[in-house]
């Protein structure tokens, strides 16, 4: 069962990992770059940590 949980996580982190580098990246020349107060990059690390966290009191806590 224990074994079950860690391969579950595995997989489930790397089809994160996965479904993160598929997302198209812009080149600089397709848009402008960000304002300062844009929060655009912040959301695909926060979401990652968010569903990390999640995880971790599903399979631990």
């Amino acid at each position: 069962m224990e074994a079950f949980k860690y391969r579950l996580i595995t997989f489930v982190l790397m089809a994160i990992v996965l479904a993160a580098s598929m997302v198209d990246k812009a080149a600089a020349a397709d848009a402008p770059a960000p304002s300062p107060t844009s929060d655009a990059s912040v959301m695909v690390p926060t979401l990652l940590a968010s569903v990390t966290a999640l995880l971790f009191g599903l399979f631990f806590c």
